[in-house]
């Protein structure tokens, strides 16, 4: 138990006086004998008067333990158990004893219960939830849940925010902090009840997660894509992945890739253009083959009125010089 200030000047007074019955004074004289004697009866009365006290606080104590139980009670719906309410609540109880002024009025009683719960409602605060609320937090969430459970008894439904808020005197945006702050967080790891072991882990989907016909989709999509980059010489596919942030890499500006290649960022955007085409050409190529001529046939050679073909290759022989127009932008 804490010492109040007049125990800790009683011990302070009883070590001067066991210096002074053993014959030594402060400037090193030794004082007669019947002075002695005095000091010790002394010395013996104020040591009985010290016990005395400790024997009433602690009487005090005692008489009061069923108001703390009594107390505790209350609080009991909250995920501390009884047996530590009741010891935070003696706490209290102890604290109050200590500071208690019978000279003021009022009985002990009262004085106590107001300290046992603010000792409760702290240890609620701090070890009822992961993140510690404030004491003040506490008190409001608790008279909320008292006046929705009397509402509810009044109206036999649940009471509306508007409701609440208008029966505890603040508006809806508090009350919703309120109820925030009122939620309880569950862990991954405990178990979804008690007669089942399964965690709450375990049920709980990742929205993230890919769906096996989304893996295969993509998966495919990432083989026909490789399929299609196989038309681009070395360099034109360096240009694509960088430009485009292919392989997991972070898309580059034309002025980053020009600076990797040793080169203008106008020469990168020419040869991304071009890369651009015969990736389209692949494509158009890939989806719309065009009839198949039969075996051992040869195809038919176009005449003057049909529509002239050309050859859509570009050649790969590419010696990195242009002509002096733009070629033209690439489409998305």
């Amino acid at each position: 138990m804490e010492e109040t200030l007049p125990e800790r000047v009683g011990d302070a007074i009883l070590g001067d006086l066991d210096l002074l019955v053993a014959g030594r004074h402060h400037d090193g004289r030794k004082l007669p004998q019947r002075s002695l004697d005095s000091l010790a009866r002394y010395r013996r009365t104020l040591a009985a008067v010290l016990r005395e006290i400790d024997e009433a606080k602690r009487l005090l104590t005692e008489a009061n333990l069923r108001l703390v139980i009594h107390i505790a009670k209350r609080y009991r719906r909250h995920q501390i158990p009884m047996l530590d309410l009741v010891q935070e609540g003696n706490i209290g109880l102890m604290k109050a004893v200590e500071r208690f002024d019978p000279n003021k009025g009022g009985k002990l009683s009262t004085y106590a219960a107001w300290w046992i719960k603010q000792s409760i409602k702290r240890a609620l605060a701090n070890q009822s939830k992961t993140i510690r609320l404030p004491v003040h937090m506490v008190d409001k969430i608790s008279k909320m849940r008292r006046v929705a459970m009397v509402l509810s008894e009044e109206l036999g439904r649940e009471p509306t925010d508007e409701e609440l808020a208008e029966e505890i005197g603040i508006d809806r945006a508090k009350l919703s902090h309120l109820k925030s702050a009122a939620l309880r967080p569950a862990s991954l790891d405990a178990p979804i009840s008690d007669d089942d072991t399964t965690e709450f882990g375990e049920i709980i989907g990742d929205e993230k997660a890919q769906t096996p016909l989304e893996l295969l989709s993509h998966k495919n999509m990432h083989m026909q894509l490789d399929d299609l980059l196989e038309v681009l010489d070395e360099r034109e596919r360096k240009i694509i992945d960088a430009r485009f942030g292919l392989n997991g890499q972070k898309p580059k500006t034309l002025e980053e890739v020009g600076q990797e290649f040793g080169v203008t960022r106008e020469r990168i955007r020419q040869l991304q253009n071009i890369a651009l085409k015969k990736l389209r050409r692949a494509l158009q190529k890939k989806e719309d083959p065009g009839p198949r001529p039969l075996r051992g046939q040869k195809p038919r050679k176009k005449g003057a009125g049909d529509d002239m073909e050309f050859d859509d290759e570009v050649d790969d022989d590419d010696d990195g010089f242009f002509d002096d127009h733009e070629p033209e932008t690439a489409l998305a």
